[in-house]
């Protein structure tokens, strides 16, 4: 099979292995595809062995693994070593459920990089909510192990409407885990968040404050903590250079063996994404239809092909602009300049005006039925299912229950 060349000799610099769906958390915000999966159609491990070593040749050398909860799959310490064999700097992304001291040692052994912990607030009753799950406590172990084990100390907490007000609190608690870093990742509104999106979305002066907040601790704080503060683009009137552009450096494989340009690239239309089962990394990163779609800046429309910023947002996300206007190739919506940016601004204005806050629909095996059946409303334009019936993708999910 053929397929176009690429634009310019690009490569794969960044791996993310997304080992399973998975995960005993059913975060509101989750970014993973509202068809959770079938576990039983994860890539075995030979491989996922193979895979690492096919993108290594390609050039890739920085590997995370993420989900999910990775730790769910029994074979991580042997992908692991592997990778470390191949001369990847390996992160596990974790929420650290399914870790324990006999689990931080193997995975010590095998060679792993760097641990990145999540959390959802600094309070437990705040985090175990927006987790749906009591987690808090374990979170907080997992933490002080990674320390013990010498690691760095990496925490995550994704921000939004429930957990801005609480920066300060957030921030204290990363110095007293003795954190090194610490990533305020705004919620990005994809998968599982854009459903959420008015139960997350804050107000534009909630974001004032808790970005006061934030470059306050790193003027007193920055030399024993690293604060990295992600601006949401829905309220810069600029887009983000989503993956520093499609099929430029990033690769992600899915844990059935989808390879995609960015985590939500399977909910575009048109698009038959090629599977790791039946090409090589070199044929899909080089020649396949999907990876060069978007690559370059001849499939921009206006305004972004007379742009002068094009070359630094590449027209911003393309997951996004399907999502919100129902066309791939559209301006980002999140950019001032296009034609649909309203979209984005109605949504922050109706966040403002909210006197009552929709409960949240956590990311489970129920509620991914529920959407799938119209049982919850989701007023975007439909999410692409290559399985024909509700019933049977939420059979085969594999989320919580």
């Amino acid at each position: 099979m053929n397929g176009p060349k690429s634009e310019s000799p690009l490569r794969p610099l960044w791996l993310l292995a997304e080992l399973t769906y998975s995960c005993p958390l059913q975060c509101p915000y989750c970014s993973n595809p509202l068809l959770l999966g079938d576990r039983s159609r994860e890539l075995a491990t030979s491989d996922w062995l193979r895979v690492l070593d096919e993108a290594r040749r390609l050039g890739a050398a920085q590997l995370g693994f993420s989900g999910g909860e990775p730790l769910l799959r029994k074979d991580l310490e042997v992908i692991v070593a592997e990778a470390r064999r191949l001369g990847y700097y390996t992160n596990l992304l974790t929420s650290g459920v399914g870790m324990d001291e006999a689990r931080i040692a193997a995975l010590k052994e095998a060679g792993l990089d760097h641990i990145q912990v999540s959390f959802q607030a600094d309070r437990a009753d705040l985090n175990d909510r927006l987790a749906g799950s009591d987690s808090f406590a374990h979170k907080t172990e997992v933490a002080h192990l990674v320390k013990a084990y010498g690691y760095p100390m990496v925490l995550n907490v994704v921000m939004h409407r429930h957990n801005l007000d609480r920066m300060r609190e957030i921030l204290d608690m990363a110095l007293a885990l003795e954190a090194d870093y610490i990533e305020l990742a705004n919620t990005q509104y994809y998968g599982w968040a854009l459903v959420n999106r008015d139960y997350l979305l804050p107000t534009r002066e909630q974001l004032a404050r808790a970005e006061a907040v934030a470059h306050d601790y790193q003027a007193r704080f920055g030399d024993r903590l690293k604060i990295y503060f992600v601006v949401p683009d829905y309220f810069e009137g600029r887009p983000k250079p989503c993956m520093n552009g499609w099929g430029r450096v990033f690769l992600s494989v899915a844990p059935d063996g989808t390879a995609l340009p960015c985590h939500a690239a399977a909910d575009l239309p048109g698009l038959e994404l090629p599977n790791v089962r039946d090409h090589s990394i070199e044929w899909i990163w080089h020649q396949s239809p999907d990876f060069n779609a978007f690559r370059g800046e001849s499939w921009m429309q206006e305004p972004c092909a007379g742009c002068d910023n094009r070359s630094d947002c590449f027209g911003g996300c393309r997951c996004q602009a399907y999502l919100l206007t129902g066309d791939a190739r559209a301006t980002d919506p999140a950019c001032s300049k296009s034609p649909q940016h309203h979209v984005i601004l109605d949504a922050v204005q109706q966040a403002a005006a909210q006197s009552c806050v929709p409960d949240p629909v956590l990311r489970n095996k129920r509620n991914a039925r529920r959407l799938l059946n119209r049982e919850i409303p989701f007023p975007f334009p439909a999410v692409r299912s290559r399985t024909r019936t509700a019933d049977a993708v939420a059979d085969r999910a594999g989320g919580a229950d």
